[in-house]
C-alpha cells in the first residue's frame, strides 16, 4: 500500500493558530512542515492522521539555516558537520530541524548532535510554554514528551566558551541512514575536560547519549588513552540493533571508534591536540 488514507487539510498562520487547530481536532491532527518522515509513513499507513496541519507559513518558526550561518559554524561546528551528511541536498533544503527532532527516529542524526550540545526544547501548549532539556525530550523510539495539543517551537543551545564539537557518521552509501553516528562536544580548562556531551545515533544509546562515557571524562586531562577509554565505555553501554546494516558486535566496535575520533576532533578544534 503506497497511498495514504483519507485526511483533511488545514493551514496554520501562527503558532497560536497551530495550537488552536491541534486542540480543535483533539489529538487526531498531525503537524506537517517538510514531510520527509510523515508522508512516507502515511503512504505505508503506519500513520493515519485525520487531518494534516500545515505549518510552513508560520513565520515565527523560521530560524537559522545551519549550513549557511557562519556564526553557527564557528560556535557549533557539530551542526554543520551533521547537516552535511544528512540525506541529500533536496531533503536538507526541504526538511526542518524541528520535524527531524520530533520524529525521534533512533537513527536520526540531529537528535544526537543537539543532545551532545545539551540543547533545550521549547514546547508550546494551549496555555503554557515549557522548556525541556533535550535529553529528557525523548521518551522512546518515535516518542517525545510533546503532547497531542503541543508543538515544538524552538531549540535553544547554550553558548559556552573554551570548547568545540564534531560529528562523524558511517553509512553504507551517501545519503543513507547511519550505520552509526556520533556527535561530541567538549569544554576545556587548559587540558582538563570541564564538561562534555556525547550523542549517538543508530547505536542503541538511551536518549541518544552516552552518559557513562561523559561521566568518565569529566574532570580528566585530555590524552589519547583517556579518549580511547571513553569510546570503549560508550560502546559497552549501548545496545545497537541487529539489522541489514550490521551485527551488534560490529556496531559496538564502530561506536568505540567514532566516539574516540569525534572527541579527538572536537579537542583539536578547541585548541588541544591529542
Amino acid at each position: 500500500m503506497q497511498v495514504p488514507a483519507q485526511f483533511e487539510y488545514e493551514r496554520a498562520t501562527s503558532i497560536a493558530h497551530a495550537v488552536q487547530l491541534l486542540g480543535k481536532y483533539n489529538g487526531a491532527g498531525r503537524l506537517i512542515a517538510g514531510g520527509h518522515s510523515l508522508i512516507p509513513m502515511m503512504k505505508l499507513r503506519l500513520a493515519r492522521p485525520e487531518v494534516l496541519i500545515d505549518i510552513n507559513e508560520v513565520a515565527e518558526l523560521g530560524g537559522i539555516s545551519l549550513l549557511d550561518d557562519d556564526e553557527v559554524a564557528q560556535l557549533f561546528p557539530i551542526l554543520r558537520d551533521a547537516e552535511k551528511v544528512i540525506a541529500d541536498p533536496i531533503v536538507r533544503n526541504r526538511g526542518t530541524v524541528g520535524g527531524s527532532v520530533c520524529q525521534a527516529d533512533p537513527s536520526e542524526d540531529l537528535s544526537a548532535a543537539f543532545s551532545a550540545l545539551r540543547a533545550y526544547a521549547v514546547v508550546q501548549g494551549p496555555e503554557t510554554q515549557r522548556i525541556v532539556p533535550l535529553r529528557d525530550f525523548f521518551v522512546g523510539p518515535y516518542e517525545t514528551v510533546v503532547g497531542p495539543g503541543e508543538l515544538l517551537v524552538e531549540l535553544r543551545v547554550p553558548v559556552r566558551t573554551g570548547g568545540s564539537s564534531a560529528f562523524l557518521k558511517v553509512s553504507r552509501r551517501a545519503g543513507d541512514w547511519a550505520v552509526g553516528a556520533v556527535g561530541a562536544a567538549v569544554w576545556l580548562d587548559g587540558d582538563v575536560i570541564t564538561e562534555v556531551g556525547i550523542g549517538l545515533s543508530a547505536l542503541g544509546a538511551r536518549n541518544f547519549v552516552a552518559v557513562e562515557a561523559e561521566d568518565f571524562l569529566r574532570g580528566r586531562s585530555v590524552s589519547a588513552d583517556v579518549l580511547g577509554e571513553a569510546g570503549r565505555i560508550a560502546a559497552e553501554h549501548c545496545d545497537p540493533p541487529v539489522d541489514q546494516r550490521g551485527p551488534a558486535d560490529y556496531k559496538r566496535h564502530l561506536a568505540a571508534t567514532l566516539v574516540t575520533r569525534a572527541l579527538q576532533l572536537a579537542c583539536r578544534r578547541a585548541g588541544r591536540e591529542v
